[in-house]
């Protein structure tokens, strides 16, 4: 057996720019954690739930009460979705 000991090397910066406006992960989050998440969001009742857009790197991008509306704005600024546990 052969093993290739070419390697890439690659820095965490380097790291975190990969998929950069192209990948994006939506997630479901309680208005609670809004603040937190997108800084200047106006204030919301506490316990609503949400559907977040965020680039790769964990941008915030959109928020919305409605998935299918998260979906199609990732769909409008053709980033690609990827699902995340």
């Amino acid at each position: 057996m052969t093993f290739n000991s070419n390697t890439i090397q690659i820095s965490k910066a380097e790291l975190a720019h990969i998929g950069e406006g192209q990948v994006g992960y939506i997630r479901k989050m309680k208005s609670d954690e809004v603040i937190e998440r997108f800084p200047g969001a106006p204030e919301m009742q506490s316990g609503i739930d949400l559907w977040a857009l965020f680039g790769a790197d964990g941008t915030p991008i959109f928020l919305s009460d409605d998935a299918s509306t998260a979906y199609g704005k990732a769909m409008e600024d053709e980033i690609s979705t990827v699902s995340i546990h």
